[in-house]
C-alpha cells in the first residue's frame, strides 16, 4: 500500500495542513496509541473536543443504543424526542436570563452563522462587531468574524461585508480595557452606525487567539453598549464550553449574560453536534424553515450530549477543571522560564505566551512542542503569533498521567533553551 504519508500528500490538497506525522490508531480517555505502537498522553484533545475524554464509556454507550434504533431522519422532516429533551435540559444550563430556546447543527461554524442570522432577523440590522485575535470558524462569514488573517482567510479574495472588528484587551500586546471599548466606539463613528449593528460578537475565552480572558470590566462595557443600542450580545462557547473554564459555561464567572449564546465541540465528545440558544423571542425570530439543515441536531450527537453532561455532573467535571487548571498554572509559573511572558487562564483553559506583541517567540513554542511531541505529549500552538502553547488535555485525565505530562513539559523548557 505504500507509505501513509506519502499517500496522504498525494491524495490531498495542500490546504488540508496535518500536524502530526503519524497516525492514531486507537484511543482512550487520555492517550492515544499511534499506528507504529507508540503512546501519546493528548494534550489537544481534538483542538478542545474531548473535554470526558477519548471514547468515555457513557458516551459510547449511549451512542450504541442509539444505533439500535436510527442513525438519521433530518429532525425538521421527522422529530425525535432526544433532540427535545437535550433542548429543554440545555435551556435549564445556559447564563442567558428570561425564557430560553435552543437549536442544533453541526459544526461550531454552522453554530456562529445561525446566531447571526437569528441576530439579523430579531434586530433588522446588518452589521456586526467582532475582535482582533477572534476564530469564529472557516465558512466565508465565519471568516469574516475571524480576527486572524493568516492562514485562514488569505487566498480566499473579499469576505461579506458588514463585519468590522474592534480590540480585545490583552495584557501582552497593551491592550487596555479602555482601549478596545474606545476602538468599539470608533467603529461607530467611523464605519458604521450603532443603529445599524445586529450584534456584538466575542469569545468569554479567546481560543485560536491564544486564551486571552475576557477582563470582567470589559464584559461589562460590551453590555452596557449593546443595551444602550438596542445591540444583541452574542458569546461564542465552541472552545470554552462545557467544564473547560471551570463553570460549565465561561460566561458563568461574569456578572452579565448575553442574549445569544454558540455551543460545540467538548458538546458531545468527540461526536459531531452544535448548538445555538437564546432568549426565547430572540431565538423566534427567523420564520418557520428559516433555520435547519439536513445533519442538523444528528440523533448520534444528540444522544453523546447528553451523556456528556451526566459525566460532567456525575464526575465534578468543573471541580477537576478548576484543580487540575490551577496545578498547571501553578507548575508553569513555578518554571521561572524568561521566555515565558505571561501564563493566563480559567480552570482548565490555560495558556502560556514566549516572548510579547512587538517580539513574539513562536521559534521557541515550535521547540516546546516539538520535544514533548518526541517524548510522548501532545501539545497545540496558537495566538496571533503562534508563540502560545493552550493545553486542552481531557478533565477526566488519570493522575499518574497529568503528573507525567508535567514532567515532559519542564523537560521540554529546558530542552528548547538549549537549542
Amino acid at each position: 500500500m505504500g507509505n501513509l504519508q506519502e499517500r496522504m500528500c498525494a491524495a490531498l490538497p495542500s490546504g488540508a495542513s496535518v500536524m502530526c506525522d503519524w497516525f492514531a490508531e486507537s484511543a482512550q480517555n487520555a492517550v492515544i496509541k499511534s499506528s507504529d505502537g507508540r503512546e501519546i498522553i493528548d494534550f489537544a484533545g481534538g483542538i478542545g473536543v474531548l473535554n470526558t475524554g477519548h471514547r468515555h464509556p457513557k458516551v459510547v454507550a449511549a451512542v450504541a443504543a442509539q444505533l439500535e434504533k436510527f442513525t438519521h431522519t433530518a429532525f425538521q422532516v421527522v422529530p425525535y424526542e432526544s433532540y427535545v429533551v437535550l433542548a429543554e435540559r440545555i435551556n435549564r444550563l445556559v447564563p442567558i436570563r428570561g425564557a430560553v430556546k435552543s437549536q442544533f447543527f453541526s459544526s461550531g461554524a454552522e453554530a456562529v452563522e445561525n446566531a447571526v442570522k437569528i441576530a439579523r432577523a430579531y434586530t433588522g440590522r446588518n452589521g456586526v462587531i467582532a475582535f482582533g485575535g477572534a476564530f469564529h470558524g472557516r465558512t466565508l462569514l465565519t471568516l469574516a468574524l475571524t480576527g486572524k488573517v493568516l492562514p485562514y482567510s488569505a487566498d480566499f479574495g473579499a469576505m461579506p461585508a458588514g463585519v468590522f472588528h474592534a480590540l480585545y484587551p490583552s495584557k501582552t500586546q497593551n491592550i487596555s480595557v479602555a482601549e478596545a471599548v474606545k476602538s468599539i466606539k470608533r467603529i461607530f463613528k467611523s464605519d458604521i452606525a450603532p443603529h445599524d449593528v445586529a450584534a456584538v460578537i466575542l469569545e468569554p475565552v479567546q481560543g485560536e487567539g491564544g486564551f486571552n480572558v475576557c477582563p470582567p470590566e470589559f464584559m461589562r462595557a460590551v453590555r452596557e453598549i449593546c443595551d444602550e443600542h438596542g445591540i444583541l450580545m452574542i458569546a461564542d462557547e465552541v472552545q470554552s464550553g462545557f467544564a473547560r473554564t471551570g463553570k460549565l459555561f465561561a460566561m458563568e464567572h461574569y456578572d452579565v449574560c448575553p442574549d445569544i449564546m454558540t455551543m460545540a465541540k467538548s458538546m458531545a465528545g468527540g461526536f459531531v453536534l452544535s448548538g445555538v440558544s437564546g432568549r426565547a423571542e430572540v431565538m423566534d425570530a427567523p420564520r418557520k424553515g428559516g433555520l435547519g439543515g439536513t445533519y442538523a441536531g444528528n440523533p448520534l450527537g444528540v444522544a453523546a450530549a447528553g451523556a456528556v453532561l451526566d459525566v460532567i455532573e456525575e464526575e465534578n467535571l468543573c471541580g477537576k477543571a478548576r484543580l487540575l487548571g490551577g496545578r498547571l498554572i501553578g507548575f508553569l509559573q513555578g518554571l521561572e522560564a524568561p521566555e515565558v511572558s505571561e501564563v493566563r487562564g480559567l480552570g482548565a483553559m490555560v495558556a502560556v505566551e514566549f516572548g510579547d506583541d512587538e517580539q513574539p517567540d513562536p521559534e521557541f513554542a515550535a521547540r516546546v512542542r516539538q520535544y514533548a511531541m518526541e517524548h510522548g505529549l501532545l501539545l497545540l500552538t496558537c495566538g496571533a503569533h503562534g508563540n502560545v502553547i493552550r493545553f486542552l488535555f481531557p478533565l477526566t485525565i488519570e493522575e499518574e498521567l497529568f503528573d507525567r505530562a508535567l514532567g515532559i513539559i519542564g523537560e521540554a523548557f529546558a530542552a528548547a533553551r538549549t537549542k
